[in-house]
């Protein structure tokens, strides 16, 4: 009986990468919302603004003020309640106080650069999610049957991809990090498939055939 050791160490640092990228669609208010399982909840409506990552508090102008209260301007009428950007705005053109960048805000509109990476997120997320699936249900049974080559480092390299990821906010590094962690992914089935081609029984074609639809979920980009 062939040992199974370097399948269950891959799938233990692909949970891990898993987990990674999970947490971070929670984060980003891209996790499972209540329309459906797998279902990405609209950014712009989520119930509670995610964690914050750990980073530098901006000071803003008038942070003395309690935040939250209603004033009146000179003549009549409300003020825009002190905090908000508009409120931010008039002091800093009254004061001459210059005026610091918010953090981001996880409500912000969703644009189609915004858009599309919440839908590659959700494809890498899926994707592992599957290929996991594939390698305890199918590909374990097989390797106590038969030996068959796992490279174990494609993993490794995989979760140290997502780990980098998850300290990155939206920009251009965060969308590199996102591309090689699709592209580690893909290679990582791709190298199962080519170790399953030479056992040519009906559960190795189940579990090539299985491989073959998670490629097809992640499409060159």
């Amino acid at each position: 009986m062939a040992s199974p050791a370097p399948l269950v160490a891959s799938i233990s640092h692909q949970m891990v990468a898993l987990q990674t990228l999970q947490l971070l669609q929670q984060e980003w208010g891209w996790g499972e919302g209540p329309g459906g399982p797998g279902g990405p909840r609209d950014p712009d409506h989520v119930s509670a603004a995610p964690a914050r990552r750990p980073g530098p508090s901006r000071a803003r102008p008038g942070s003395g003020r309690e935040e939250g209260a209603v004033g009146r301007r000179p003549g009549g009428g409300t003020a825009a309640p002190a905090g908000s950007p508009e409120a931010e705005a008039v002091r800093g053109a009254e004061g001459g106080a210059e005026l610091l960048p918010f953090p981001q805000n996880p409500r912000a509109p969703c644009t189609l650069a915004r858009m599309a990476m919440r839908s590659a997120l959700a494809r890498v997320v899926d994707s592992t999610s599957e290929l996991v699936s594939v390698e305890q249900t199918l590909l374990g049974p097989l390797q106590q049957e038969r030996a068959f080559p796992v490279h174990l480092k494609d993993s490794v390299e995989f979760r140290n991809i997502c780990s980098h990821l998850a300290l990155q906010m939206e920009g251009q590094q965060f969308d590199r990090d996102l591309n090689a962690a699709h592209q580690c992914l893909k290679t990582i089935v791709k190298k199962l498939i080519q170790s399953l081609a030479n056992l040519p029984s009906d559960s190795h074609m189940v579990a090539c055939a299985s491989l073959r639809q998670i490629l097809q979920n992640l499409p060159d980009v």
